[in-house]
Parts: structure tokens; sequence; C-alpha cells
């Protein structure tokens, strides 16, 4: 099973894109479907659940069996009525798998987050699910697990567009097409100036279209005009933001209020570590700059702040810092204590839509589930945590859709990558192949 999930590519569908091969050799008694997406105006894994209930469950039932789980749970939003509808039809007869409901709540596709929901468990600091012998897996992965079963290989990605665009929705599309294709075929903008996050509004990077080309991680594209509140927030530069804080930090404790890993019990406080901009200390014994590694940069500290402040980029600067100086994470703790108040400072989405100047492009993006063809593909090297790929064609040669472009470079932590069109290889550079399709 493994080695058909390796033959086929298979990566976290989101995030950092794990090699999944490599994931499923472990031991866990739950294997939890991570079905929250809780950023706002992506849609691609509720609809995915709504329309391959079965492929979905086939690949999760592989799962459990490859890891000995003796529990499967599919955590997904209590408003996903329709996705709940089609899951419950599928698995009435199957006492190993339950369907746990989540809160519309943000970070609730947060793995650690689930891991609690779920099983009442507590992830230990700077640890992975696997501590507390849950794995978790992404709702996209499980159905290219269920596909690599017959030997189809990933070639193709469903991504959500949505924003400042003619018609948001969910497209089935060949890994390695260009985000100007995929917004022709949305209408087009509904500005003339704007940029593009890749991924959530929450945790996604602000990106050039015209070097922009879909991964086997891209879950989706938000199309926002380029004056926006969020786009000026994303695009402010660390030592802006220090000078702000310097200035304008009240010291409210907000921030550390609504972490979703100090409610957790975690040894993070993002106000204290807050302090260097104003005062150059942390002025507590008890706090270390090495809290920041417990950071999950979901981005609500700043939702929260009243100030408009960014502890999160603080947190990224300073984990950068310690690793150049090779200060490793000393906060290990496995006994943690869930904060009492947890389940009331959990954050509505629909709040955070609002927060984050949304409202006007939170609509349905429905799914197309039919192919979008491409004449042109950029496959990328790394897609994946881990090495990049070994390039496996040449300038000028035929391939076709399903042929290996990267292979696994000896020994390392690395991913399959094929051709996700067929056509003739015209490019090959240090970084990607271009493909073009036959005419």
């Amino acid at each position: 099973m493994l080695d058909s999930i390796r033959n086929s590519g298979v990566i976290g569908a989101g995030g950092a894109g794990f090699p999944t091969h490599v994931k499923l050799k472990a031991t866990a008694e739950y294997v939890l479907v991570n079905g929250a997406e809780c950023e706002p105006l992506l849609r691609v894994d509720q609809e995915l659940m709504a329309t391959y209930a079965l492929e979905m469950v086939n690949g999760l039932k592989v799962t459990m069996e490859e890891v000995g789980a003796s529990r499967g749970v599919i955590c997904l939003k209590g408003k996903y009525k329709k996705a709940i509808k089609k899951l419950s039809e599928v698995i009435k007869d199957d006492d190993s798998i339950t369907i746990h409901e989540l809160n519309n709540v943000y970070p609730s596709g947060d793995e650690q987050y689930i891991v609690y929901s779920a099983t009442g468990r507590i992830v230990p600091e700077g640890g992975i699910p696997l501590a507390v012998g849950v794995v978790v897996i992404n709702v996209e992965t499980l159905i290219n697990v269920s596909k690599a079963q017959a030997g189809i290989p990933v070639t193709h990605k469903y991504v959500t567009i949505a924003g400042a665009i003619r018609q948001a929705k969910t497209l089935y599309v060949p890994v390695g097409i260009s985000l100007n294709s995929l917004i022709e075929l949305c209408g087009g903008t509904t500005t003339p100036n704007y940029r593009v996050i890749d991924g959530g509004p929450m945790m996604g990077r602000v990106t050039d279209t015209n070097d922009l080309y879909v991964k086997k991680t891209s879950k989706g594209f938000i199309i926002l005009p380029e004056e926006a509140d969020l786009i000026k927030s994303k695009l402010k530069s660390m030592s802006q933001m220090m000078k702000e804080a310097k200035t304008a930090c009240c010291h409210c404790n907000l921030c550390t209020e609504v972490c979703p890993r100090n409610l957790l019990g975690h040894n993070i406080h993002p106000a204290k570590l807050m302090r260097i901009a104003s005062y150059g200390t942390l002025g507590d014994k008890h706090t270390s700059l090495d809290e920041a590694y417990l950071c999950c940069e979901c981005g609500l500290c700043e939702i929260a702040c009243v100030m408009n402040l960014q502890p999160w980029k603080l947190n990224i600067m300073l984990k950068n810092k310690l690793k150049e100086a090779g200060v490793q994470n000393s906060n290990k703790k496995t006994e943690l204590e869930v904060h009492p108040f947890y389940k009331y400072r959990e954050f509505p989405v629909k709040k955070l839509v609002q927060r984050l100047g949304l409202g006007a492009y939170d609509v349905p993006a429905p799914m197309e589930v039919d192919s979008i063809k491409a004449d042109r593909v950029r496959i990328y090297a790394s897609q994946h945590i881990g090495a990049p790929g070994k390039c496996a064609v040449a300038i000028n040669q035929s391939v076709e859709c399903g042929d290996i472009i990267y292979d696994v470079p000896d020994k390392a932590l690395s991913a399959i990558i094929h051709s996700s069109i067929s056509g003739t290889v015209s490019k090959v550079m240090d970084t990607y192949v271009e493909v073009e399709n036959r005419k």
C-alpha cells in the first residue's frame, strides 16, 4: 500500500505537503480527517466531502489499516450539512468510523485543535499528533490515497478561486496550470488593480499572478483589490510593524487570550514577546524568547489586537533568528492543562470574515468536477516538504499525462511528481519543467 502511495506521488494536499508514504510509516490509535477548512472563502474540502464521500472514506479505511488504527473520525464543521448527509450514508454500517462536528470557529483546521476536540488529548509542546497516538490527514489526500490503490497518480488539484472575481468557483485543474488561466475561467476580475493571496486570507501569502502556478499543495487563490486592508497588512514590513508596536502596543494581553496554542496550555504568550518592541525586554523571568517556536502562525493575534499589530510576524522573525543562532526549542512540556475559558474564546468565522473586510466575497464557490484543459503547465521540482525532486525528463521529450517528471532523490524525504498533461517538454530549468500540450 505504501508503495502504491509513493509511486502515485501522494503528499499532503495542503500545508507543507508532507509525503504521505512517509507519514503513514507509523502506528496510531486514531486517524482524524481534517475537513474543517476553517480559512474563510476556501471551499475545496467541503465540496469534496459532499461529492466524493465514498472515495474519501475508502482512503480513510486504507489509511486506518496501514497505521493499525481502531478508530477513524471525520472532523468537519457542523454547518457542512450536505457533506454530513453524504458521509453518514457511506459509513452507516461501519462502527469504526464516526463523524465529529466542529464549531464554525477559527482556527478549527489547526491539527492540534482537531486532536483535542475529537479525542480530548493535547499534543505536547513542539510535538505532533502522533505523540498522542493520532494521525491527522487531509480530505483531498485521502481521495488521492484511494486513487493510488488503482495506480492513479496525482496529476490534478482542486482549488477555489474567490474574492474580486466575477464568479467564484472550485475547479479541478492540472498541476502546473497558471493562475491567469484560472482567472479567465472565472470570467476575470472585478477590479483592474489587484493582488493575489496564495492560500487562505489568514495564513496565505501575497504573490504575483504572473509567476504563479498550481502546485500539489494549492488549496485556493483569493483575488483582492491592491488597496484592500488585508493586502496592506500582509505586505507590511517587519521593521514597520516593530515601529508601530513600539509606539502603539498597550500591552492589553488580548493576543495571548485568543492564542490557540496558549488555550491548549502551551507556554506561549504573544503579549509578553511583544514587550521586546516597546522595552527591549520580556519583563518576566519565566518567559523566554524560544516560546516563539510554539507559534502556529495562524494570525489570530492580529485580529484580536485593537491596534492592528502583528505578534505572529514577530514570532516568525524570532524563530528565524533563534535557528540561525543554533538555539533549540526548550519548550517540551507534555503534561498540559487546557485553559478554563477555552471554549468561550473560540473565534467565530463570521466575525473573522467581517474583521478581514471579506463579507462581500463570502459566497458559494460551486465545484466543477470536469478537468480543465491546459495548453502549458509549469511543474516545480519542490512542491512538498523535504528535498526537491530529481528531474527525470529532457527538453523536447514527449510525455504522457501521468509520466514521471521528477523522481525521488536517493534516500531523501521527497515525492514523485508526474506530468499533468500529455505533450512535449519545452523547458527544463533548475527549479521547474514546462510541458506544452500537443496541438
